[in-house]
């Protein structure tokens, strides 16, 4: 059920530059589903800010109601946002969207879990979901450059991690496809979220592979209403269009056209 709340700000901190991880306490926790589902977050009171914008969720605590959400302050709204204190509240809309399916890979089986940028963060609980029931990830995980690159030694805590720079300034010098290229294709499925051209060249390399892919279209209402993410599909899809907000964010490959 989606829900309307004020969130309480647990706390607030920037991990790397103009990258910030920010811990939010509420009811609305006891009602995500999967990883991969998104909050949509008013950043401001003030009147030009009114618009929501979607974050993606990192970290899932259900016991103690709490969510952790990692974003990148580089517009007016989520700069404002990163101005916010432990103890302030937040006026949250969540938890929308649909996730990944984690259902779709087994004990004892390999994932792949590849991510670009401000992508990489849904992936954080996705691992720990699928590590908990005994699936082996491996992690590869691009960045600009070294000082943006975030949750390094966590996603080492729950198995193989590739970090992929395009300057070479941390781990692999390249792009994520520049590691997968020799990487085993021994693996039973990837999950993927990031930039859509990362997206497409995941998609096309592992063609012969179970995948899904994350979207991060620009959003409006976030439920559906305003069509402002809508995608065509591929001709593999029932539908012509279909809405990343409401339908996604997370789809099968080879069902939107990328």
């Amino acid at each position: 059920m989606i829900i309307q709340e004020s969130m309480l700000v647990q706390s607030q901190r920037e991990i790397a530059h103009n990258i910030f991880e920010m811990k939010l306490q509420g009811k609305l926790v006891q009602e995500i589903q999967a990883p991969g589902q998104f909050i949509h977050i008013r950043v401001s009171e003030a009147f030009d800010m009114l618009l929501r914008r979607p974050i993606s969720i990192a970290s899932i605590d259900q016991e103690n109601d709490e969510i952790t959400i990692i974003y990148r302050a580089e517009g007016d709204g989520t700069r404002s946002l990163s101005k916010r204190n432990e103890g302030d509240r937040v006026d949250v809309l969540g938890p929308l969207g649909n996730g990944f399916p984690v259902e779709e890979t087994n004990a004892g089986e390999v994932a792949y879990l590849i991510g670009g940028g401000i992508g990489v963060p849904p992936l954080y609980e996705l691992s720990k979901q699928l590590t908990a029931k005994g699936v082996t990830c491996v992690h590869i995980l691009g960045f600009q450059s070294e000082n943006v690159v975030f949750y390094e030694e966590e996603f080492k805590a729950l198995g193989e991690t590739h970090i992929v720079t395009v300057d070479g300034t941390n781990g692999t010098e390249g792009f994520v496809t520049t590691v997968m290229q020799n990487l085993s294709e021994q693996f039973a499925t990837y999950y993927s979220c990031g930039p859509q051209p990362m997206l497409k060249a995941v998609q096309e390399m592992y063609a012969n592979k179970k995948g899904y892919l994350s979207f991060e279209e620009r959003m409006g209402c976030g439920v559906g209403a305003c069509f402002a993410c809508v995608c065509q599909t591929t001709e593999r899809a029932e539908a012509n269009y279909i809405k990343v907000c409401s339908d996604g964010p997370v789809f099968p490959a080879g069902v939107i056209a990328i």
